[in-house]
């Protein structure tokens, strides 16, 4: 092969390259999606909104806390754990959430969405592959 012909060669891709420690386990994923959509339903369903904030903020917090203690079920060791909750009234607004990431093999993003007629409910848990 020429050296001409290796300059306009494609990197690797991350889904062909070989993992440093292919026996470290995944995150699974469809378990906690399951589990959010179901906490969401049973949680909130029927929650009306209300201008006391403090309300709001214990709703965040439980739904955070279950969500994080069934992601320590799920894989307890080998990731690092972020969860974010945000409820906001429903205004019959529209909206919309992206998010771009550049995340290795193992790392996971879950994102549920809920709401009904008084309030939206966003959830996004990140499971980040720890260096040890």
């Amino acid at each position: 092969m020429s050296t001409t012909s290796l300059a306009f060669r494609s990197p690797v891709s991350r889904s062909e390259a070989v993992s440093p420690n292919p026996a470290r386990p995944a995150f699974d994923t469809e378990l906690l999606r399951a589990y959010m959509k179901k906490l969401l339903q049973t949680t909130i369903q029927h929650a009306v909104w209300t201008h006391d904030r403090d309300q709001v903020k214990s709703w965040m917090k439980d739904i955070k806390e279950r969500i994080k203690d069934r992601m320590l079920e799920i894989q307890p060791t080998g990731f690092k754990y972020i969860v974010l909750v945000q409820i906001n009234e429903n205004l019959n607004q529209g909206g919309r959430a992206d998010m771009v990431s550049h995340w290795e093999d193992g790392d996971a993003c879950i994102h549920e969405l809920f709401y009904n007629d008084s309030i939206i409910c966003t959830c996004i848990a990140l499971a980040v592959r720890s260096s040890s």
